[in-house]
Formats: C-alpha cells, sequence, structure tokens
C-alpha cells in the first residue's frame, strides 16, 4: 500500500474560450497546467498563491468535481477515472469539500436536518428519515452546534454557524479526506480562529486529511504540515512548513512572504514589491512564467521552462536558479 492517501500526477485543467456564432474554441485557459501532488494520510497541505494562480480548480479536480483535462489521481491506490464505477461511489463518500461561500453552497429550501443527512441517504447509511435526523443531530453537537437547530434553515445563522453547517455536512458521510476551499476567508477574524480550531480538532479525532486552500499566509502556517506555493497554474515551491517559512527559494515565495504584515520595521522595510500584473492564463509567457516580474530574472527564464528540483529532503522547487 503507497505511503500516500492521494497521488495526483500531471494534472492538468484547460477550460475553452469560445467565440462566435458556432461557439467554436479559440483558445485554452490553463487553469493548472502540469502539477503533481501527494498527500499521506493525516497531514494537512496548505496551497497559497494570488487569486487566479490556480488554487480552487485543482481542489475541485482532485475531488473530481470537475474532470482533469490529463494527468491521473490514485486515491488510496484506487485510480480515479470514470465517475459510475464502484471505486469512485466510496471516492465520492470519502472525499468531500468545503466551499468559501456557505450561504451559496446550501440550499435555502432545506432544514439543516435535510442538508447534512442528504449524503446519508444517497450512501445508504441509514434505513429511515429518522435515524438520519439522529445522526445529523450528532454531527452538528460536534461542529460546536445545538442538537435542536437541526430544523432552522441556513438563512436563519451567521456566517460562521453556516461553515459549521457545512463542515457537519462533510463529516457526515463518514469522510476521511477534505478540501477547504478559502473556508474562513469570508468569516471574521474571531470566527475564523474558532473554524480552524474545530476543523484541527475534528482532523484528531476522525483522523482526517485536508488540502487547505487560502491566501492568508499566516492561517496557512498555523493548520498546515505541509505547504505548495501556486503561479500561474504551476506549483513552484512545496516544502514542510516550517522549512518553507524559515527558508523560502523561490524568488516568488520571497516576494509572498515579505507582505505578510508585521511589527518588524526591518522586515517592513524588506519587503519585495512585484512590478506589473500576474499574466492572463490564457496566453501565460513562455519560459518560466514568473520570469516577467522576477527581480533575479537571468536570460535562459524567458527561453526555457524550469523543472521541479529537490533542493533538500521534501523541499521541492522549480526555477532555473537551482537547476
Amino acid at each position: 500500500m503507497s505511503e500516500y492517501l492521494l497521488n495526483a500526477t500531471g494534472i492538468k485543467k484547460y477550460f475553452p474560450i469560445r467565440q462566435g456564432i458556432l461557439q467554436r474554441v479559440v483558445g485554452q485557459v490553463r487553469a493548472v497546467d502540469n502539477v503533481d501532488i501527494k498527500i499521506r494520510k493525516g497531514s494537512v497541505i496548505g496551497i497559497v498563491g494570488e487569486s487566479g494562480c490556480g488554487k480552487s480548480t485543482i481542489g475541485r479536480v482532485l475531488c473530481n468535481l470537475i474532470p482533469a483535462t490529463e494527468g491521473t489521481i490514485e486515491f488510496d491506490g484506487h485510480k480515479i477515472e470514470a465517475q459510475t464505477t464502484a471505486t469512485n461511489k466510496e471516492f465520492r463518500r470519502r472525499v468531500n469539500f468545503v466551499f468559501q461561500d456557505p450561504f451559496s453552497s446550501l440550499n435555502p429550501r432545506m432544514t439543516v436536518a435535510q442538508l447534512i443527512g442528504e449524503p446519508l441517504l444517497a450512501h445508504n447509511l441509514v434505513s429511515s428519515k429518522k435515524e438520519m435526523t439522529i445522526r445529523a443531530a450528532y454531527f452538528l453537537e460536534k461542529c460546536g452546534m445545538f442538537a435542536d437547530q437541526i430544523y432552522r434553515y441556513p438563512h436563519q445563522f451567521s456566517g460562521g454557524q453556516r461553515q459549521r453547517i457545512c463542515i457537519a455536512r462533510a463529516l457526515a458521510a463518514e469522510s476521511d479526506f477534505i478540501v477547504c476551499d478559502e473556508s474562513v476567508s469570508a468569516l471574521d477574524v474571531s470566527i475564523q480562529a474558532q473554524i480552524i480550531n474545530l476543523l484541527l480538532d475534528l482532523k484528531e479525532t476522525y483522523d482526517l486529511t485536508y488540502v487547505f486552500i487560502s491566501h492568508d499566509l499566516d492561517v496557512v502556517r498555523f493548520i498546515s504540515d505541509y505547504v505548495s506555493v501556486m503561479y500561474l497554474g504551476n506549483i513552484v515551491e512545496s516544502a514542510s512548513k516550517d522549512e518553507l517559512y524559515s527558508n523560502p527559494m523561490h524568488p516568488y515565495t520571497q516576494a509572498l512572504l515579505s507582505a505578510v504584515p508585521t511589527f518588524d520595521k526591518a522586515k517592513r522595510q524588506n519587503r519585495i514589491i512585484l512590478e506589473g500584473d500576474i499574466p492572463s492564463p490564457s496566453n501565460p509567457p513562455p519560459g518560466c512564467r514568473f520570469h516577467t516580474r522576477c527581480q533575479e530574472v537571468m536570460p535562459i527564464c524567458s527561453k526555457e521552462e524550469p523543472v521541479t528540483v529537490e533542493v533538500s529532503p521534501g523541499h521541492t522547487v522549480r526555477c532555473h536558479k537551482f537547476s
């Protein structure tokens, strides 16, 4: 058996650009372009990067919410492909997703009992609606709410409470792999801390594995074991959180970390300001995709695409400086 719960290799996700009355394909948006991710059971991997870099897309591909254009995904030793196989039905039960906006991801016409109980019925985990209601109340309490709130509707809750409902729904089908896509970014800071602590408590209780997608580097540092940095569809650096935050090697990672708010005047003065905008994913620059904004650019950067190099055990960088 593999040491990795999920192993994604060569993942690409292109979205067609259509124009005209006949909607002909005139180009491709390369949202994710040749990404490899390996996730150990019981770990938390954080994915960070600027808006539009492909973080949410890779999260959806890993959950098979959208199919990959190319690449393979193995979950617990089984290859995930067609959506009708028995293997994929088990995959659907064990893998879940917590979206950024809890209100839009909850059906406003369904009660909390129905929302949490829906996956239980879909996977034949309960034999009656009474048992479904009991299980829904149990998971709602595990997420820090009261059992008698299962008869309410989503609009009757605050944002933090709705996110707790989404987490309870993800747990209800006995899932052990959860992708959290900016799941705390829309919440107040104090509520963010509560939800993050809840996720960590549930991880220990149910032996969960998380992919935590965020643009908040401090939050990612707190919750993650490993961190991957994305830029324009590529993972440019991956390492354990301690290694990456103490020894960032890719120029983009260094720029991101220098932008984290701090009370240290010396660190504020050393902030790296990236010039220019992120290139379009429908027309990425040749060679290294970061070379148009990099302060350490070399002639080779605009000609050849860099390869991923392991600079130390578990620390990989995609940059010509280390090739």
